[in-house]
């Protein structure tokens, strides 16, 4: 698999972006306005693209899942924006599962 030097930034940028849109103008930005709409609004968002994204993976070529994967992963960082969830959270729980099997990750969970 090949990558763009920044590809690993990307999504550190894009929730920089969403935090800048904090407090904008609603009819001036979709971020704004969905971080205006709140959390419940959000994630139902984050829900629906999960859904085109699945269905994209079943049913269309790689660049409309590409393109799905996209929306749900902007959608996502809105959600966890409007929540104050730093994505650094997300990367240190990710971490925190490099090197450990899938299998035992998830049986450490079980009593979630």
């Amino acid at each position: 698999m090949t990558s763009h030097p920044d590809t690993a930034l990307i999504l550190e940028r894009l929730f920089q972006v969403i935090e800048s849109r904090r407090g904008a103008d609603p009819n001036q930005s979709y971020t704004a306005r969905l971080l205006d709409k709140g959390p419940a609004k959000i994630a139902q968002k984050v829900g629906e693209e999960a859904v085109e994204t699945v269905i994209a993976a079943l049913s269309e070529d790689q660049d409309a899942l590409a393109s799905e994967s996209a929306d749900l992963l902007y959608h996502l960082l809105v959600l966890w924006s409007a929540r104050g969830l730093d994505p650094q959270r997300v990367w240190s729980a990710l971490a925190s599962r490099d090197g450990v099997s899938g299998l035992a990750e998830k049986a450490s969970r079980e009593g979630d």
